[in-house]
């Protein structure tokens, strides 16, 4: 099985290409800041910068909201492959290719407006929550819950 399941910022802006021929398909290239989980003693980095590729209706949906700094949850598989550079030297890559790509966060956690339907004063309050991190329902709506 190849799966691989990121969550991170871009780096720069998602750079959009279209290929040659009749049905012209969007191909976007963009890379990832991943943060570790955790980090290990005398290990300065605790980022990875991950090499990505997207095509069709994905790519599509990058041209449109992929800016530097967007957070992103991508889901896909790890591609290798290799080339000869113009000095004859046999170059190996290794790229995540994006099957679903989704964001992360609302515009309003980023910084920008809000466009995304998400209001923060919809949060249920923390004092409704149950101290086990549950929210308290009601007595009287069971019968409107789907599951009982």
């Amino acid at each position: 099985m190849n799966k691989v399941i990121l969550m991170g910022r871009l780096t720069r802006d998602a750079e959009i290409r279209y290929s040659q021929g009749e049905s012209a398909t969007a191909i976007a290239r963009f890379s990832l800041a991943v943060d570790r989980r955790f980090r290990r003693d005398g290990d300065d980095q605790n980022t990875d910068f991950i090499n990505c590729v997207a095509f069709g209706r994905t790519a599509e949906f990058l041209e449109r909201f992929g800016r530097k700094g967007t957070k992103f949850v991508l889901e896909g598989r790890i591609q290798t492959g290799s080339y000869t550079n113009k000095d004859g030297q046999r170059v190996y890559t290794t790229d995540v290719v994006a099957e679903n790509v989704e964001f992360a966060e609302s515009k309003n956690a980023s910084g920008g407006g809000d466009n995304s339907g998400f209001n923060p004063s919809d949060r249920p309050s923390p004092s409704s929550a149950a101290g086990d991190g549950f929210m308290n329902i009601p007595d009287g709506i069971d019968e409107e819950l789907p599951f009982n």
